[in-house]
């Protein structure tokens, strides 16, 4: 019998007669995709829990060292614990209903009968698949609130947000930029008991160190300049819900060791006070660093790496997922062919697999604003491929809003632009960056401003140009 995705299914007998042992693991033998390992007792047993993952426990109640009832305790206990059978001797049937009561799944009785010892087992294999195939599938539709994907990859990863946003741990997530490290954080967020909490993002590179500081812990009232009120702190803020630290590798020193404090002793000392606040924040951290490597070169506390990697989870390039790019171009055409009032868009021949052949180094955001530029810059219905990039498309850190677009030449040498309507195309596009930018910083004009790479002058001065003046500044000059 095959686990999830045609994996072998694991059995670990325990008893502490050999004879048993081996009577056992030759009548599992009859059953297809099955690995049987043995263990004499109850503490041997969970050594070889501990070391690899089972499916399946069946345990003799009565050995040396540690019994089967104390056995299941342990088990049953334990997160994504396997199924456990128990093995009773004939009339003592009440000591396997007490193993049951205790977490068992099911029992039978010495001296064995093939039949029904085979068919305990496969239910309880089954029900171990059907677990795991729900648990799939739920982490699968929370995921894909977030994500756009039906590769293989995201789906272990949705399953994997599924098993770890259900526990209060902290998560580390790793993967290049661009892959939706954020959106993960996200799914993390719907699948925890902290769900309907206070959930608050902070990029680490984001400020100063000082900043930084008085940010995520607080300060009090002049304690330092420009301090001209008493400010909570990010961490207090988001007391009893969780606090996102995205671009985590960029902390300070300083603030690693504020950071460190707050995960082993659940609380803030705020910038000015002397007295410590206790904090309840489930923290997760995201960086495209290799903090391994960045510890070992003493650039990131290794204590902290280690209190922040209890769970990792890698969101895989979007290179490793070719498959998921046909559905993400999809939905991108869609939502810029809305945007910029273009009407439904033909897609060229061999446009999917030019796509599909492109490294994308920038990996999910790239794509995304490739095609953003695609769509507002090309004419007549159709999409341009000569705006596609003809090799590597720009990397992840270039500052180049779209496609570079040569203008033809006029007799006299000049050069005019290629396409019908290229500026107001071009206008369309820059209008979405606006609206885009006021979106993501929820109204805030300074944070929209700051994410544009313009002044808050110039901000205004596009709101007038496109007819956006009238939205509103959520926030003023407060955090963007």
């Amino acid at each position: 019998m095959r686990g999830e995705s045609g994996a072998v299914s694991r059995v670990l007998v325990v008893d502490d007669d050999a004879g048993v042992r081996f009577t056992l693991r030759e009548m599992l033998r009859s059953l297809s995709g099955i690995e049987v390992e043995q263990a004499e007792d109850g503490e041997a047993a969970l050594e070889k829990l501990a070391a690899r993952p089972f499916e399946l426990v069946i345990t003799d109640l009565r050995m040396p060292r540690m019994d089967g009832m104390e056995l299941v305790r342990r088990v049953s206990v334990v997160p994504h614990a396997p199924r456990i059978i128990v093995i009773t001797a004939h009339g003592s049937e009440r000591f396997a209903v007490e193993a049951v009561k205790a977490g068992a799944y099911d029992y039978f009785r010495k001296p064995f009968d093939v039949d029904e010892l085979l068919a305990v087992v496969t239910r309880a294999l089954e029900s171990v698949r059907l677990r795991h195939e729900n648990e799939r599938l739920t982490g699968e539709l929370n995921l894909s609130r977030s994500m756009v994907f039906s590769s293989e990859p995201m789906g272990r990863l949705a399953q994997m947000v599924q098993r770890a946003g259900s526990r209060d741990v902290t998560v580390l997530i790793t993967g290049e930029s661009g892959t939706g490290k954020e959106r993960v954080a996200e799914a993390l967020v719907r699948a925890s008991p902290r769900a309907n909490g206070p959930y608050l993002r902070f990029n680490c590179a984001a400020l100063t160190e000082e900043l930084a500081e008085a940010e995520l812990f607080g300060h009090s009232k002049g304690a330092f300049t420009g301090a001209h009120r008493v400010r909570p702190g990010l961490f207090r803020e988001a007391d009893g819900g969780t606090l996102l630290l995205d671009e985590v590798g960029e902390l300070a020193p300083p603030l690693q060791a504020k950071l460190l404090r707050v995960l082993q002793e659940g609380e803030v000392r705020p910038v000015g006070e002397d007295r410590p606040v206790k904090v309840d924040v489930r923290i997760l951290a995201a960086t495209h660093r290799d903090l391994r490597k960045r510890a070992a070169e003493g650039q990131f506390r290794e204590d902290l790496y280690y209190r922040l990697n209890v769970v990792q989870l890698r969101v895989p390039s979007l290179r490793e997922r070719p498959e998921d790019i046909p559905v993400l171009a999809r939905m991108f055409l869609d939502r810029f062919s809305d945007r910029f009032h273009t009407g439904p868009l033909k897609v060229p021949e061999g446009f999917v697999d030019r796509l599909v052949a492109l490294p994308w180094p920038g990996n999910v955001r790239e794509l995304e604003n490739t095609l953003e530029s695609l769509v507002a810059l090309s004419s007549d219905g159709e999409l341009d491929l000569s705006l596609l990039p003809t090799s590597a498309p720009r990397s992840a850190g270039a500052t180049s809003a779209g496609p570079v677009v040569e203008g033809a030449r006029s007799e006299e040498g000049e050069a005019t632009p290629t396409g019908t309507g290229l500026k107001e195309r071009v206008e369309a596009y820059e209008r979405g960056l606006v609206l885009d930018a006021l979106r993501i910083e929820g109204g805030n004009r300074s944070g929209a401003a700051r994410r544009l790479g313009i002044g808050r002058a110039t901000l205004h001065d596009k709101l007038r140009k496109y007819g956006l003046d009238s939205a509103p500044d959520e926030g003023g000059e407060g955090r963007g």
